[in-house]
Order: C-alpha cells, then structure tokens, then sequence
C-alpha cells in the first residue's frame, strides 16, 4: 500500500492512534515524562489545545528538568492568548537549562521570548 494511504488509515485509528498508544505507556509508567511530553505533542498536532497543555503541565509539575516542554508549554499559551503564562514558562525554562548545561535550548526558549516581548 502507497505510504500516503496508510498514514490516512492510522490518522483515522484503524492501524495506529499514538494517542491511545501513549496513553497505554502511561498507565503502566504515568511517570514517564517523555510519553507523556509526546502526548502532548501528539494532542497539539491534533488541535486538542487543552488536553495537550495539560499533558505539557503534568511533565512539568512532575519532572522540572524536562527543559524541552518549556518552549512547548509556552508556545501553547502563546496560542491560547495566554501571554503572561507564556513569558513565565518562557523564563523558568531559560533558567532550568542553563542550570542543565543545555546551551541550545535555553538560545532558543531566550530567543522566542524575545519574540514574545517585541510583540507588543
């Protein structure tokens, strides 16, 4: 079968709902930050803001080293018209990765809330 016609297949559930998947990690692991950090990719990709912010929430309150759901988390309150929330979570993450050594995420969290802040 032509690669175009299984990714449909899967986005309408019958072979394959990451969702569901990730979902079934995370009953038998609900402390795995990164199925739960994919599930709220996954749910964001999807359009379903919500349960993808309280996906991001969760890693955070959970395990706040887990510096990449920080660009996440405030991209989606960025979305969500939530700009004030955003321009925290934008600087937590700055500080969480400098603090773990991880140049490249903390140029990118500083370099969107930049963005962020020009926007006025």
């Amino acid at each position: 079968m032509h690669a175009e016609g299984v990714g449909r297949r899967r986005e309408m559930g019958g072979i394959v709902n990451r969702i569901e998947i990730l979902k079934s990690f995370l009953e038998h692991e609900p402390g795995d930050s990164f199925s739960r950090y994919a599930l709220g990719m996954e749910y964001a990709k999807k359009g379903q803001m919500e349960e993808a912010k309280k996906a991001f929430e969760y890693v955070l309150e959970h395990d706040a080293g887990y510096v990449a759901t920080y660009f996440q988390l405030a991209q989606l309150y960025r979305t969500l018209g939530l700009k004030h929330e955003a321009e925290k979570t934008y600087r937590t993450g700055i500080t969480v990765a400098t603090k773990a050594g991880d140049a490249h995420t903390r140029e990118e969290l500083e370099a969107a809330l930049e963005n962020l802040l020009s926007e006025e």
